[in-house]
Formats: C-alpha cells, sequence, structure tokens
C-alpha cells in the first residue's frame, strides 16, 4: 500500500488501536506482519489464516472496516494478493522464544 507522506506513526497507531483488534476477533486468524520501507511511503502488510476459507471470509466481513480505518492514511487502494505458504520457519521462531 502507497501511503501519503508523513503518516507512519498514524499508520502505526492505527494498526496497534483498529486492524489488530478487529484482526484477533477474525475466526482462523493466526498472525499479521507490517513492514514500511525507511521513508514510510510504502507499507506491506500480510496475513496468516489457518484456511483459506477464513481468508476469504475476512476479505469479505472485515476488510472493508479495516480499509475503512486507513483511508485518510492511503495515497489509493491497496492491492490485495493470496498466496499459499510453501515453506516458513515461523513455528521454528515461536519454539524457541
Amino acid at each position: 500500500m502507497k501511503l501519503k507522506p508523513g503518516h507512519i506513526a498514524d499508520l502505526t497507531k492505527t494498526i496497534d488501536e483498529k486492524v489488530l483488534p478487529l484482526l484477533r476477533k477474525q475466526e482462523g486468524f493466526k498472525d499479521e506482519l507490517f513492514f514500511a520501507n525507511n521513508g514510510g511511503a510504502e507499507a506491506i502488510s500480510i496475513s496468516l489464516w489457518d484456511r483459506k476459507e477464513s481468508a476469504e471470509s475476512y476479505n469479505t466481513k472485515a476488510y472493508p472496516q479495516v480499509l475503512q480505518s486507513l483511508t485518510t492514511l492511503l495515497d489509493g487502494t491497496p492491492q490485495v494478493k493470496t498466496f499459499e505458504v510453501i515453506s516458513t520457519t515461523l513455528h521454528q521462531v515461536a519454539a524457541t522464544v
């Protein structure tokens, strides 16, 4: 997603106060990763779900609310893409913590 200039702090606050609480209420939600480039002009959000149907349900039911909470911070509409996890070490990181 492309961000309006100078809004990285607002994005972080919105994620913590609005987006994550909503995601945690969604059936099948596992984790969310947010990334922003150094200048704060672009951000990437990766959500992890237990199965494809849970992600699709979120996309139709709750994603519009998430998008609404980010509207004032975004420059345009974010691109949404779906991928399947084919390999990960996240479970290994969680086990060592």
